[in-house]
C-alpha cells in the first residue's frame, strides 16, 4: 500500500506545494519527496486548508480548486506505482512520474483508414526512401485511383481491397485504354499499400493475398551485341554533338549494367587501379548499395577518345530521346512486341500511357536497356552470380525472371558441361 501527502515547506509568501509518496517495501518504510506546480500562499494552506465547512465563499472556492488538483495528482502517483516494481521506485522515479502528469505524451494521429489518405500517409513516410521514378510512378497510381472513386462516386477503404474492387477496378482502367500489365502494376502498388497499412495495425481484407493480377508477357527487349556493335560503328560526322555523347553513354550503360541514375554520376574521380584493372566505384542510388566493377575494354577505348573523362551528363528524358534517334540510325529495326509511351489525353494530369503492340526495337528503347543488355549479352558467358552481383539482384530466380530464362534455358546451358 502506498499514501500520498502534500506539504508546505517555504518560508516564502507563495510557495509550490511538495509531495510525500509514502510506502513499505520489505519491512522498511519509504518516505519520498517530489514538488509540485500548484501553487499556494502560506496563509491560505496554514489556515484555511483544512478549515472544515468554511463561511467565507472564496475560500470553500479555492479549497474545491486546490482539493480536486491534489486529487489528480495522487491518483496519477498511485496508478503509476501500481504499475511498478517497488524496488524501482525512487526519488528519479517519483520526477518522471510529475513530469507525465505535467507533460502527458501526446496520443499518436490515428492513421487513415481510407486507401487515398493512406497513399498521402505512405508517400510522405517513404519520401526519402523511394527512388524517384518509384515515388512518381506511385504518384501515377494514386491519381489512378482518385478518377476510379470520382467514377463510382465513392471513397475506397484499405479494407474494401478484395476480389471484387480487383474486378471492377481492371473493368474501369481496361475502359479507359490501360494496357494489361499497367493495371496489374497498379493493382500490385496498392496491395504495397495495403500491407504497409497492415503492418501499421490497419485492418485489411481477408483476400488480398489472393488477388492475383494478369500479365501479358511481351519480348524481353535488350541490344544484342550485334546491334551494339552497329551503334559503335555509326559515322561521327553524321552524329551531333547530342547524340555522340548519349551514343557513348548507351554503350557504356551496356557494358556496366548501371541505371541512368548511377552512371550519368560516373567520373573519372570514380576510376581506380587494381593490378593493371580499371574498377569503378560508385554507390546505387535505388539501394544505396556500394559497387565496384571492372571497366569493359570498349568503356577504356571510349575515355581514352574523350581524354580519360566520361561524357557529358544530361537529363534521363534527353537520354531517352537520344538514343531512341541512336538505335533508329544504326537501323535497329527488327519488329518486336512491347509497349511504349502515348499521349492519349491531354486534359489529364498524366497525358501519356503505355500501349502495348508490336513496334520496331529502336522506338521501344529506353534508358533501362543497358541493363537488359548486359544480363541477357553475358548469360551463360559469364557465372550467373557474378552477373548477379553487378546487376544487384536478390535471388537468381529473380534474375533469371528479369532477362525471361526458364528452365528449358537452363537445362541447354548445362549441356556446355556434358
Amino acid at each position: 500500500m502506498a499514501a500520498v501527502n502534500y506539504l508546505y515547506r517555504s518560508l516564502k509568501e507563495k510557495a509550490f506545494l511538495n509531495l510525500r509518496l509514502l510506502f513499505t517495501y520489505n519491512n522498511t518504510n519509504h518516505v519520498i519527496g517530489g514538488k509540485t506546480k500548484l501553487e499556494v500562499s502560506k496563509l491560505y494552506w496554514d489556515k484555511y486548508h483544512f478549515q472544515k465547512s468554511p463561511k467565507d465563499i472564496d475560500i470553500k472556492n479555492q479549497q474545491v480548486e486546490v482539493n480536486a488538483e491534489l486529487n489528480k495528482i495522487e491518483n496519477h502517483i498511485l496508478k503509476a506505482f501500481n504499475d511498478t516494481i517497488p524496488d524501482r521506485i525512487d526519488k528519479a522515479w517519483l520526477s518522471k512520474q510529475l513530469d507525465l502528469y505535467y507533460n502527458p505524451p501526446k496520443k499518436a494521429k490515428a492513421l487513415p483508414k481510407g486507401l487515398l489518405p493512406y497513399f498521402d500517409f505512405y508517400l510522405r513516410q517513404r519520401n526519402n526512401e523511394l527512388a524517384e521514378q518509384t515515388l512518381k510512378n506511385y504518384k501515377v497510381v494514386r491519381s489512378l485511383i482518385e478518377k476510379y472513386e470520382s467514377s463510382i462516386s465513392k471513397n475506397i477503404n484499405i479494407i474494401d481491397i478484395d476480389s471484387i474492387f480487383k474486378t471492377n477496378f481492371e473493368a474501369f482502367c481496361l475502359k479507359k485504354g490501360y494496357a494489361i500489365n499497367t493495371i496489374s502494376r497498379a493493382i500490385h502498388t496498392i496491395k504495397a499499400v495495403c500491407k504497409h497499412a497492415m503492418y501499421n495495425g490497419i485492418e485489411i481484407s481477408p483476400q488480398l493475398e489472393r488477388i492475383k493480377l494478369k500479365e501479358v508477357k511481351g519480348d524481353i527487349i535488350y541490344l544484342t551485341i550485334k546491334e551494339l556493335e552497329a551503334i559503335e560503328k555509326l559515322d561521327d560526322k553524321k552524329l551531333n554533338e547530342s547524340l555522340l555523347n548519349a551514343r557513348d553513354w548507351l554503350i557504356i550503360s551496356c557494358f556496366t549494367a548501371s541505371r541512368v541514375s548511377e552512371f550519368m554520376r560516373f567520373t573519372k574521380e570514380k576510376i581506380r587501379i587494381e593490378k593493371g584493372k580499371h574498377l569503378i566505384e560508385f554507390t546505387q542510388k535505388k539501394t544505396g548499395k556500394n559497387m565496384t566493377i571492372p571497366l569493359h575494354s570498349k568503356i577504356l577505348k571510349i575515355l581514352e577518345k574523350r581524354g580519360g573523362e566520361f561524357p557529358r551528363p544530361i537529363s534521363s528524358q534527353k537520354y531517352n530521346a537520344y538514343i531512341k534517334k541512336v538505335c533508329k540510325k544504326a537501323k535497329i529495326k527488327k519488329k518486336v512486341k512491347g509497349s511504349k509511351l502515348e499521349k492519349i489525353d491531354d486534359s489529364s494530369k498524366f497525358p501519356y500511357r503505355k500501349q502495348a503492340g508490336e513496334y520496331e526495337k529502336w522506338e521501344l528503347v529506353t534508358s533501362h536497356i543497358g541493363r537488359r543488355s548486359f544480363s541477357s549479352n553475358f548469360y551463360g558467358e559469364i557465372p550467373t552470380s557474378f552477373l548477379i552481383y553487378v546487376t544487384g539482384h536478390k535471388t537468381e530466380q529473380m534474375f533469371l525472371n528479369y532477362i525471361g530464362k526458364g528452365n528449358k534455358d537452363i537445362a541447354l546451358e548445362l549441356t556446355k558441361y556434358f
